[in-house]
């Protein structure tokens, strides 16, 4: 086939990745000047097979109830004059509930495994370094209270196969001796399967080996719209935005992988998408001190926030506002939750990074209810989706293309995902 993909950030790259080696050939379109400069570009680092947990559970509601007021809270609803969101809350709050919360930990467990297993074998394939540690994550408790409830989560984790460990101070300082100078350190959680590294720099050095390889990519092109023929998808036109005519683009396939930008762009073809941007803050920062700084990748509790190294520098990433597709750092709000990240970092790191000139960056997370992305077909019988991955798309990037690929090629990947879920689309 000729596959025309749209996006060309983690989830995009990977889909061309797995279809090439298929045998296909594959188009790239993406708006920026290259690859993942959008919501790949300074995420939070981790490879979190044991920390994927969706974000709907019967306590969300009130935590979010009482976060409305907060410029600092780690998850920031504000409302606007758009139903796409409204509806979107509704139905995550109906995936509040305990049978929901544990089918969709099922599933994303599974998928975070499945995509664990293709990224190791991408790096076996092609040895693309980025800044790679395997040294697991280690999410840590400043209060009794919130140990208490993190081995509880650690429990339901287990029973998914996690090897997700509840250790105490001390373990915890075994696993990561730069926290001795937090002193408000109760105890932590610990999954050493799990690991990060720079997803910008994998994802462009793997766009980089799919173009010496033929796939061709069109940089700095918008996607305007989409040709249909009865039901199925004739052709996509671009355009640059450097100016001149459009292009028309006709394949045997395309693929929708354009993050939260996937849903207003399907909407006018009748696909209609529950996928919403969520903000995420990013703070990079030079190390001054590297020997004190920590090397295993961090969750901190109190704060939602995580703080990984890639090499001489430290990135701190965190908290989530539903406020429409504003990326932009300078509004008092924004410059809050920047502030909060170099504040954390500081409390917990005194003196080892130089805040002085922080990489502040935001990005737009594209959220499901229920925090399963969306993978699979759509009534168009040529046009598939891959997005919704939310604040995973680094764990699952490598395995949501695989399993795309596959599905494109007629099979169906031997996983625990609920695959094409109805009503995935509708053709007016």
């Amino acid at each position: 086939m000729k596959v025309v993909v749209l996006g060309a950030g983690i989830i995009g790259i990977s889909t061309a990745w797995h279809l090439l080696q298929r045998g296909h050939e594959v188009v790239v379109v993406d708006r920026q000047p290259g690859a993942a400069l959008e919501t790949t570009f300074a995420n939070g680092a981790q490879i979190s097979v044991g920390f994927c947990e969706p974000w709907a559970h019967p306590a969300a509601p009130l935590k979010v109830l009482k976060w409305l007021a907060r410029d600092d809270s780690p998850l920031l609803f504000r409302p606007q004059l758009d139903w796409h969101q409204w509806r979107w809350g509704v139905s995550f709050l109906r995936q509040c509930t305990m049978p929901a919360f544990h089918r969709n930990v099922a599933q994303l467990v599974a998928l975070g495994r499945y995509s664990h297993a293709a990224l190791k074998q991408i790096i076996a394939d092609t040895g693309i370094e980025y800044d790679r540690l395997e040294r697991g994550i280690l999410h840590i408790f400043s209060t009794a209270h919130d140990l208490e409830t993190g081995a509880a989560a650690s429990e339901l984790m287990r029973q998914y196969g996690v090897d997700r460990r509840v250790l105490t101070r001390e373990q915890v300082l075994q696993v990561e001796p730069a926290l001795r100078q937090f002193p408000g350190l109760q105890g932590g959680t610990y999954t050493p399967s799990d690991e990060s590294g720079d997803a910008q720099v994998f994802t462009a050095a793997l766009a980089r080996l799919c173009a010496d390889r033929g796939v061709t990519f069109l940089y700095g092109h918008d996607v305007l719209g989409f040709d249909r023929q009865g039901s199925a998808i004739s052709a996509v036109r671009v355009a640059d935005r450097a100016g001149g005519a459009p292009t028309v683009l006709i394949g045997d396939a395309y693929v929708a992988a354009l993050g939260s930008f996937t849903a207003p762009v399907l909407r006018p073809i009748g696909v209609d998408l529950n996928i919403y941007p969520t903000k995420g803050y990013s703070a990079t920062l030079r190390l001054k001190r590297p020997g004190d700084a920590s090397v295993v990748s961090l969750i901190d509790d109190a704060n939602k926030i995580a703080i990984s190294r890639l090499g001489d520098h430290v990135r701190i990433a965190g908290t989530a506002e539903m406020a429409g597709y504003d990326v932009g750092l300078d509004s008092p709000r924004a410059q809050v939750r920047c502030r909060q990240l170099l504040e954390r970092y500081e409390t917990l790191f005194p003196g080892v990074a130089d805040t002085s000139d922080p990489h502040f960056w935001s990005g737009l997370r594209p959220s499901t209810p229920d925090n399963r992305p969306c993978i699979g077909g759509t009534r168009y019988g040529n046009l598939w989706v891959n997005a919704g991955h939310g604040t995973l798309g680094w764990t699952h990037g490598a395995g949501s293309g695989l399993a795309l690929a596959e599905l494109m090629c007629g099979r169906v990947p031997d996983i625990g995902f609920a695959f094409c879920r109805p009503p995935l689309s509708r053709v007016p």
